[in-house]
């Protein structure tokens, strides 16, 4: 909500309406607070909404691109035609080494049902950091059918997307605009909620839905103040989510989080010592750190049991859904995690020593730590994971709608323009000098509550300080005009 009540300073025509704003004659704390919490608004409005446009728009492409890598990658995504059955997992590693001879093989993907295909994800020379090269097998006949650079489970468009989304592709200085809109935006939609539900209305149901037959600026706030309204919880929960892996504030975040023994855990892959698997001669035996041109020596028989039986150990002891295998290095066994989103969960993972494919370690999702596992629901949730198309098509949703909501404050702001003959004119913001009519009792704490979020959400607390500087010298400057 970036412009709710915008320049929402009472008119004579607007004081005769049945729907208009709880003015300063109403007693209370309420009273002394809106004129300042509109002012605010007006400010973040104005200098932030370019922002929260941008986040909204590029969250939109990202949001369907889902979708679109699922049509655009097709051939390597999918099968030509189910097979009966299909061939084991180390055959199928052995055509992906064959098609990227120079790549290291780090993970396994088993096809997650019948029509997909095997995704082998390998390391490879002249890759960017956090890149892969990921090779695409059927798994029916070992056939390899695509090559495609990717970052983590995101096919070339959705990674571009995402680093679009985050960053504007401008690297760690574009994330500061991602943070910068992250920390904005559940302060504009929380105040503009209370201006809204702080206004007198004729009728409870204008609360919810636009007033059809108001006209001019009161019909715009009517659309801006309801859809914001309806979409308040998701952009507030976007916010935090977002704010979670940001540069600074997800700093913040993730101590506290620490802290209160609320960290992600993970499974424990070491090996007991000197246990021959996962040693150098079994690196040689998986094909890595061998001189190009010479032949691999053959390893012990117990070294490493092979994919196939470590995914079977997996199955067996439970984690069976969307796997994803980690193949073993120096010192660790084999690690198989489940991958499935989709509600209800599966994201337990084992680990598996590769000697004899006993369990090393287990980690069940329902062990998480509460605050782990809201976290995990709250990003896999803002990424568009968790519910698959549903997911994608709310969070399509909320990013046009904070597109609409942009809009109609610009609009509002337009209209409240004090003389419409000059072009150029636009809405002033509410007078200065409204935090001295909130009562100390109320200023204070809120003083107080505002430093501390300040500097737990740095880009919100640096923002706030370069608006207070601006409005002070825009101050000084009307003054020495008047005078």
């Amino acid at each position: 909500m970036s412009l709710d009540e915008v320049q929402d300073v009472r008119t004579p025509d607007a004081a005769a309406t049945p729907d208009t704003p709880a003015g300063p004659s109403k007693p209370g704390a309420w009273a002394a607070l809106r004129p300042l919490l509109l002012r605010m608004h007006f400010y973040a409005g104005v200098l932030i909404a370019p922002l929260l446009f941008l986040a909204a728009a590029t969250g939109l492409l990202y949001a369907g691109s889902w979708q679109a890598e699922k049509i655009i990658y097709s051939d390597e995504l999918t099968v030509s035609r189910v097979g009966e059955s299909t061939v084991p997992l180390s055959a199928q590693l052995t055509a992906a080494r064959a098609t990227v001879p120079d790549g290291k093989v780090v993970g396994v993907w088993p096809a997650p049902d019948a029509e997909a295909t095997t995704r082998v994800i390998m390391e490879a020379p002249g890759l960017a950091e956090g890149q892969t090269r990921t090779v695409f097998v059927d798994p029916y006949t070992a056939h390899v059918n695509g090559v495609l650079t990717t970052e983590g489970d995101a096919l070339p468009l959705r990674a571009w997307l995402s680093e679009f989304h985050s960053s504007l592709q401008l690297g760690e200085f574009g994330r500061n605009y991602s943070e910068l809109a992250a920390s904005w935006l559940w302060v504009v939609a929380l105040g503009g909620l209370a201006l809204w539900i702080g206004r007198r209305r004729s009728r409870k149901a204008l609360l919810v839905l636009p007033d059809r037959a108001a006209t001019g600026r009161r019909k715009t706030l009517s659309w801006h103040g309801a859809v914001g309204l309806w979409a308040v919880a998701g952009l507030v929960a976007l916010s935090a989510t977002g704010l979670t892996w940001s540069k600074y504030a997800g700093e913040n975040i993730g101590r506290v989080q620490d802290g209160l023994g609320g960290a992600t855990p993970s499974v424990s892959a070491a090996l007991a010592p000197g246990s021959g698997a996962g040693s150098d001669e079994h690196a040689a035996h998986a094909g890595h750190g061998m001189p190009e041109g010479m032949e691999m020596p053959a390893a012990p028989a117990s070294a490493d049991i092979g994919i196939d039986k470590a995914v079977a150990a997996a199955r067996a002891a439970g984690v069976t859904h969307e796997l994803r295998v980690t193949l073993p290095a120096k010192g660790n066994g084999y690690v198989v995690k489940e991958q499935d989103k989709q509600l209800p969960v599966h994201l337990d993972s084992v680990s598996v020593d590769p000697a004899d494919g006993r369990i090393i370690d287990e980690l069940r999702f329902a062990d998480y730590p509460v605050l782990a596992k809201l976290t995990r629901f709250g990003i896999d949730l803002h990424m568009g994971k968790t519910l698959g198309l549903a997911n994608q098509i709310a969070l399509g949703a909320l990013a046009v709608a904070v597109m609409f909501l942009v809009f109609w404050g610009y609009r509002m702001w337009w209209l409240r323009r004090p003389t419409k003959d000059r072009t150029l004119s636009a809405g002033r913001p509410q007078p200065r000098g409204a935090w001295r009519k909130v009562p100390p009792a109320v200023l204070l704490p809120l003083a107080a509550v505002t430093a501390l979020v300040g500097w737990f959400v740095p880009m919100l607390g640096i923002s706030l300080v370069a608006f207070l500087v601006v409005d002070v010298v825009l101050g000084a400057i009307a003054a020495r005009r008047a005078a």
